[in-house]
């Protein structure tokens, strides 16, 4: 009796293209954070954080796009599908992760306008930190259902 068993496939154009967008991600973080928590109101340009955090925003786009139009769990559903529940809902915090970054831009377009920006730039600094815990957060969780689904796959889940 011939058993089929389904693996886990990785394209290597694609994990390419996820090292290429997670490296430019973390190194926009990286600059925002740098630029968000060693700065005083007086010394930061806004200008150049507004610019910065919106590259963020399109990168986290990137980001989101990739993970969900190259089925970044599809593989790993199919063979572990008792982990569905988790991946779908790893997959529908993008839109609220991704919306809660947008708020941050708008609040860091405002500082250019703002008549107490040192006021505003506190309030920004404390989204973006909560933005950022809420990402690491949600990548350790994802990183979490693949490392399951591989180890599922190859035996090792015992």
């Amino acid at each position: 009796m011939a058993i089929a068993m389904r693996t886990v496939s990785i394209n290597p154009a694609f994990l390419r293209e996820i090292k290429d967008d997670h490296h430019e991600l973390r190194q926009l973080i990286h600059h925002s954070s740098a630029m968000l928590d060693h700065s005083g109101p007086v010394e930061i340009d806004y200008k150049r954080l507004g610019e910065l955090l919106t590259k963020l925003r399109d990168q986290l786009a990137m980001h989101f796009s990739l993970e969900e139009a190259y089925g970044y769990f599809e593989d790993a559903i199919i063979v572990a599908p008792h982990l569905c529940r988790r991946a779908e809902s790893l997959r529908s915090q993008h839109f609220d992760l991704f919306a809660e970054m947008c708020r941050v831009v708008e609040t860091s377009e405002q500082l250019l306008y703002h008549e107490m920006p040192a006021r505003l730039l506190q309030r920004l600094a404390g989204q973006y930190h909560q933005f950022l815990s809420r990402f690491h957060q949600h990548e350790a969780a994802e990183c979490d259902l693949i490392l399951e689904a591989f180890n599922d796959d190859i035996g090792t889940g015992d």
